[in-house]
């Protein structure tokens, strides 16, 4: 049944998630930015400048530990398709019907799969429901069993604690194709680690986007972070490069280092970041101390996709999921925690600063199911 909805579906499911516009690159040097900064000059730069409210970024700890609850409910809200499917569609599973029967068990996988978890996926969490399935006897124990097996696959997704690097500062790389949001995480982290007293500097090596410079400076501004630059079209591993010099200079905790958007089948693009790892550890010899990749939980399956292969071709050591706050179906966070086997480190469902938080597998599981 699953193999014959997929292949029905593929042609649906395989939607492109981002594009990556070939930009003409000019001669680089050292500048800093004179005057308002540009407008939005390339299609993707719509998504990766949402505006948001006005906040001062260094309140404090109490200020993010408030914004939790509230999180929670948009996370909920964003989540109801997923809901939806794996409630009010399983209690109809069950009408008429006292126990769960074969028909019940094909209704409810081709559900799972259309609430983006995927076909191996699915599968899996099927075999371990079909187990249970003599202990089951109406929606509200085939809801708990599903909540309770999907929490096993995400579990260990859950971050540990970041192990102390041997030499300050920290630096994280961070990943994505045009479009998932890339910029706005950066700057989110930018806020989040200044609201706790660290000192950070971002590093703008996304040479090669139309106004991707600018908009990141208005997210540094924003956090209160330094800024290192270049000019449009400069090579990205120099940016990388003096952006270590100055934080270390400069005695700073966290380096942020944004790269340039793009597709993970650019051969010359993905050789491109490993350069920028490479230039990296010759500042920092254990640097960069994460790789993180931003995944649109909009794009489904396709974010999967991606994830394996910039694991494949850089080494990830932790995703970022960002746009779960409506058109997303959640199954996509299960499908990529439970085939990556990598830390889920952050989940956003807005613009907001706040709108961004670490990833919680309980409350991410009451929140879907």
């Amino acid at each position: 049944m699953a193999i014959r909805w997929f292949k029905k579906n593929k042609s649906g499911d395989d939607a492109s998630a981002s594009r990556a516009g070939e930009e003409s690159r000019e001669n680089a040097d050292v500048d800093s930015p004179k005057g308002p900064p540009a407008a939005a000059g390339s299609d993707d730069s719509a998504q990766e400048s949402e505006p948001i409210e006005p906040k001062t970024c260094a309140a404090g700890d109490q200020q993010i530990e408030e914004s939790k609850s509230g999180f929670f409910g948009r996370l909920r809200k964003g989540l109801s398709k997923t809901r939806e499917i794996l409630t009010t569609d399983i209690d109809d599973l069950f009408l008429g019907k006292k126990e769960l029967d074969a028909a019940i068990l094909e209704e409810l996988e081709e559900r799972l799969i259309t609430a983006d978890l995927g076909v191996q996926t699915t599968m899996a969490l099927m075999e371990k429901i079909s187990k249970r399935a003599r202990k089951i006897s109406g929606p509200q124990d085939l809801k708990a069993a599903i909540k309770e097996e999907i929490l096993s696959m995400i579990v260990g997704a859950k971050p540990h604690p970041p192990e102390k690097p041997a030499s300050r500062p920290r630096v994280i790389l961070v990943l994505g194709v045009n479009g998932v949001g890339k910029t706005t995480t950066i700057g989110k982290l930018a806020a989040r680690a200044a609201s706790e007293g660290q000192k950070v500097l971002i590093a703008a090596a996304d040479t090669f986007r139309a106004a991707a410079i600018e908009q990141l400076e208005i997210w540094a501004k924003r956090a209160g972070a330094d800024f290192v630059r270049h000019k449009d079209g400069a090579d990205p591993a120099a940016v990388a490069f003096d952006s270590i010099e100055a934080a270390i200079a400069r005695d700073m905790d966290l380096v942020l280092v944004d790269t340039a958007g793009r597709l993970h089948t650019k051969v010359n693009l993905m050789a491109e970041l490993k350069k920028i790892k490479r230039t990296i550890g010759k500042k920092i010899p254990d640097a960069p101390h994460e790789s993180l990749l931003v995944l649109d939980a909009t794009t489904g399956q396709n974010a999967l996709s991606q994830a394996k292969l910039f694991h494949e071709e850089v080494g990830i050591t932790g995703l970022v999921m960002t746009k779960l706050d409506g058109t997303a179906k959640g199954g996509v966070v299960v499908s990529v925690c439970n085939s990556m086997q990598l830390p889920l480190h952050y989940i956003g469902v807005g613009e907001k600063i706040d709108d961004l938080q670490p990833f919680d597998p309980e409350q991410y599981v009451d929140a879907i199911v």
